[in-house]
């Protein structure tokens, strides 16, 4: 056996088990032990790599990035449980009351702020099920139609700063980076920031729900001229759509201008949550116990997936691995762009079947270098990733927004309307794409400009 293919045998093998449903930290962690093992046995891994991985964990708990995770998932916690976004719903009907697919629209807006301020995708596709569908279907709208704007509003979250998928993605993706200028020979590396991805995400974070609204003004929905139940008075519409925007405009302008840094901004918003619950009389010391106890949870997932994914790639590049990807990627005749569509219809696909988290930790590492050793920036790279992702989610069969809202969708809705009303929003999404792929301009102008 050689080193090549039993590092083939050995990525494939940690995919099959990432399919059985196990943790996936500790299958990133057993399967690298594992073959790390059968490597030595038969002369073709050395034990001494494994000596990397104490200062490799130590590396991932202490990186200042990563400590931003936990409060921006507290922050978003405190902001769906206390009802923020119930209320923010009920006022932006208010105001798109009479308009033509009103409601439709409010369910849009909604959904780039909870984006925006959750980051959560679950979090918000639920969330906007349980309180939009039910009065949508009452009010005649169609089926396919309420359930596709709910579930790409969902998923808004994906690419609008300050998104979780953003910061993950920056840490990443800047790894990725210098690892690749380090094996150009360029000892004095640039980076990829966390403030990168959020400036580049910002003209797309825009551009996407401006379409979803131009298609909603488009479809022939009756004039909304009913009156939900609990509609707010427009004079009261400023209390509960400032504070939530004021927030997100708050925590994402201190990062991007660089007067605070990602954990301070994240400190900075679980405050100002808290503050704005506390003023509205929405928070209590249950609600902080459970956003607490959910926002350990997730956290702990996140950082056991990240110390799998570094005992994963650790263990790849002992066999050879890198070697072996960039092989395959810099010493084949296809050219660079038709690798890069290559490398992303892949990600599109495992979006079926691995969360962004599990997609982000190990398909990046093994790729990343290479494509940014072709010459790719890895802003507009970045930007990519989560648009690709973003639509993987939205995609039927199998994409996570379609199966979070059939499990709070009644009987009455088929799954098949599900996957009807997606379709035109993914169409949108692969537009977006399009456009940034042929224009990278779209995702790296305003780093550029903010960031000389």
């Amino acid at each position: 056996m050689t080193v090549e293919i039993l590092a083939i045998i050995y990525v494939f093998s940690t995919f099959i088990l990432l399919l059985t449903g196990l943790p996936v930290g500790f299958v990133l962690s057993g399967s690298a032990l594992l073959f790390s093992l059968i490597g030595h046995a038969f002369g073709l891994f050395d034990l001494a790599y494994l000596l990397a991985l104490p200062n490799r964990i130590f590396g991932i708990m202490t990186n200042q990035n990563l400590l931003a995770v936990p409060m921006f998932i507290f922050m978003g916690l405190v902001l769906e449980k206390t009802k923020i976004a119930e209320r923010l719903l009920i006022s932006m009907n208010s105001i798109y009351m009479n308009t033509h697919g009103g409601y439709a629209i409010s369910v849009v807006i909604v959904g780039a702020l909870m984006g925006a301020s959750t980051g959560i995708v679950g979090a918000s596709v639920v969330t906007l099920g349980l309180l939009s569908l039910p009065i949508m279907i009452k009010n005649n709208y169609p089926a396919s139609l309420s359930c596709g704007v709910i579930c790409a509003s969902g998923t808004l979250g994906q690419i609008i700063p300050p998104s979780l998928v953003l910061i993950l993605l920056a840490d990443v993706l800047s790894s990725a980076f210098q690892q690749a200028q380090l094996n150009m020979g360029i000892f004095s590396p640039e980076t990829v920031t966390i403030a990168d991805l959020f400036a580049g995400a910002i003209i797309p974070g825009i551009i996407l729900p401006i379409l979803y609204i131009i298609y909603l003004k488009s479809v022939s929905i009756e004039k909304q001229t009913f009156k939900t139940e609990n509609i707010i008075k427009k004079s009261e519409f400023l209390t509960s759509f400032v504070p939530p925007i004021s927030l997100i405009l708050v925590v994402l302008g201190s990062i991007i201008t660089g007067l605070a840094t990602p954990s301070e901004a994240a400190a900075l918003g679980v405050l100002g949550a808290l503050i704005i619950t506390t003023i509205q009389k929405k928070i209590n010391y249950k609600i902080i116990k459970n956003c607490s106890d959910e926002s350990i949870k997730l956290t702990s997932v996140i950082f056991m997936i990240l110390i799998g994914a570094t005992f994963f790639s650790l263990v790849f590049r002992g066999l050879d691995g890198e070697e072996l990807i960039n092989n395959i990627i810099l010493d084949t005749d296809v050219d660079k762009t038709t690798t890069l569509i290559i490398i992303l219809t892949m990600m599109f696909f495992l979006g079926f079947i691995l969360d962004f988290i599990e997609i982000i930790f190990i398909v990046i590492p093994l790729f990343g270098p290479a494509l940014f050793e072709l010459g790719f920036d890895p802003v507009w790279i970045g930007i990519l990733i989560a648009m690709v992702l973003q639509t993987s989610f939205l995609t039927p069969p199998f994409g996570f927004s379609i199966f979070y809202l059939r499990g709070v969708a009644n009987d009455q809705i088929k799954t098949v309307d599900i996957y009807k009303g997606v379709v035109p929003f993914v169409v949108i999404q692969l537009v977006v794409i399009l456009l940034i792929f042929i224009f990278p301009e779209i995702a790296t102008i305003l780093p550029k400009i903010i960031f000389n």
